[in-house]
């Protein structure tokens, strides 16, 4: 995804930039339909160059007009193409119409689809459903995207996989699983977040030719995370001017979760790790990893010692819902100083409500649920709605956790690609609470250390699945690539 542009947008917004595209620049919309449909084309014949047949399954809308474009190309290039239409063509608008009369004319094959078809093709392109979808795909369009995920062939969607939602990334009863979406020009933001992953698979963007000067006028509605360098260190500098990090939690039985964010925040390059925990296991909590300071902390007033010193304060891994827990919970937050709260420290601010500019939240959907007072489902339902509300509630930055982590700060919300399944077991949340406590420790705004965090967790994950897979990623498995990333 590095080559794509960082702006994201709004199925609305992406209109309104077509409309001033034809309208104000004086684009023809069939121009727009034939440049779309030429990229798709050559992106699967790059991609699969041995391809003898396509398959191309057409809508009511424009979309469908893309895919009457790609057939047209399919077959002057001397492949074996026919067009299975959910709608008949005659019933087709505008530059859909021209396209499929374009396509018809130069003799191409349109079969109406009966849902019994059994396909035969190299190449499935998927241009049933545009971005425009509100409602869950029923009927003959539910058959045919059942008909397309089950063949055998490559599978290309245009703009958008059907049946996704292209705002919330949300699949509308069933969608298209597409192993490439070629998109037209802008990135529209639900390609990046929730369900989209499993369906969009490659993204390839498209700007269609259209002008820099039209996005002047629609501002974007989120922004992808790209990764920027740290500052080099001085040669003179020493492990005052990083940052000293205080990890608040492990109650009894859960040691392992805040040794985990404090090993994170010295791999990440936090000058001084310290750790507050119980007195139980605070001995031996560093027996492996002597850099870190462990303190057996009882109440709030050998705590207070502790806060004093930190500079940024990571509180919640491990931490439990105990009266302890209670009672540290509370000191820290009237400690005035940038904090990230976690795990069970979101559970406990979910019970006492308050609000801080200060600080970083990072739910996963169902701790997300608890600070709204909703259901995990509707924060699911729209994730960049879900992240904004929480911000909105309790201020500063809030994170939302998942395929696509949202990142929304004020007066913008920034979405991370990085990251792969292999990161669903336990303690990766306690490692991104770390990285973001140490970039934070060594000065970069609090905004910057959220969106660099998980980005960098992210990549750190990536590189450990690439060595050794997936399935059975330990969040101590990222440790060395945390640092090898920076």
């Amino acid at each position: 995804m590095h080559n794509l542009p960082i702006t994201l947008y709004r199925t609305a917004q992406v209109r309104e930039l077509d409309r001033i595209a034809i309208q104000e620049q004086g684009i023809p919309g069939f121009e727009l339909m034939s440049r779309a449909g030429y990229e798709v084309f050559q992106w699967f014949r790059n991609k699969w160059p041995d391809t003898k047949s396509v398959a191309v399954f057409c809508g009511a809308g424009n979309n469908a007009g893309d895919g009457y474009i790609v057939a047209r190309l399919a077959l002057e290039a001397g492949l074996k193409v026919c067009v299975y239409s959910l709608s008949e063509p005659t019933n087709l608008k505008g530059d859909a119409l021209t396209a499929c009369q374009s396509y018809i004319e130069a003799k191409g094959t349109v079969i109406p689809f009966q849902g019994e078809e059994i396909i035969d093709a190299d190449v499935i392109v998927d241009a049933l459903l545009g971005t425009g979808l509100d409602r869950p795909v029923t009927g003959l369009y539910a058959l045919a995207i059942q008909v397309i995920n089950t063949s055998a062939a490559h599978i290309v969607a245009v703009d958008n996989p059907s049946g996704l939602n292209a705002d919330t990334g949300n699949v509308m009863g069933c969608s298209v699983k597409a192993q490439c979406t070629v998109t037209f020009i802008a990135l529209k933001q639900g390609l990046f977040t929730g369900q989209a992953a499993d369906y969009c698979g490659e993204i390839s963007y498209a700007s269609l030719g259209v002008p820099d000067a039209i996005f002047q006028a629609v501002p974007p509605s989120a922004l992808r995370v790209v990764k920027t360098p740290l500052l080099r260190r001085d040669r003179c500098s020493h492990k005052g001017n990083y940052g000293h990090v205080l990890i608040v939690g492990g109650d009894l039985g859960y040691s392992g979760a805040a040794r985990l964010a404090g090993e994170a925040a010295l791999r990440v390059g936090a000058g001084l790790v310290s750790i507050a925990t119980r007195a139980e296991h605070a001995g031996l909590m560093n027996l492996n990893r002597p850099e870190l300071m462990c303190h057996g902390i009882s109440n709030a007033g050998q705590l207070a010692v502790l806060l004093e010193k930190a500079s940024v304060i990571v509180i919640g891994p491990g931490l439990g819902q105990s009266d302890w827990a209670q009672e540290l919970f509370m000191a820290t937050l009237k400690a005035q100083k940038p904090v990230i709260i976690d795990a069970d420290g979101l559970n406990l601010l979910a019970r006492s409500p308050t609000t801080n500019p200060d600080w970083i939240l990072t739910p996963h959907p169902g701790e997300a649920a608890r600070l709204l007072s909703c259901s995990t489902a509707e924060i699911q339902q729209d994730r960049f709605a879900s992240a904004l509300a929480i911000q909105a509630r309790y201020d500063g930055i809030a994170l939302l956790k998942g395929a696509g982590t949202l990142i929304a700060s004020e007066n913008e919300v920034a979405v991370s690609t990085t990251g792969n399944p292999g990161m669903a077991s336990g303690g990766m949340g306690d490692v991104l609470s770390g990285v973001i406590a140490a970039l934070r420790a060594q000065g970069l705004s609090l905004k910057n250390a959220a969106q660099q965090g998980v980005y960098r967790h992210g990549e750190a994950a990536d590189m450990a699945a690439e060595k050794d897979g997936e399935r059975g990623l330990l969040a101590s498995d990222l440790m060395p690539y945390l640092r090898s990333g920076l």
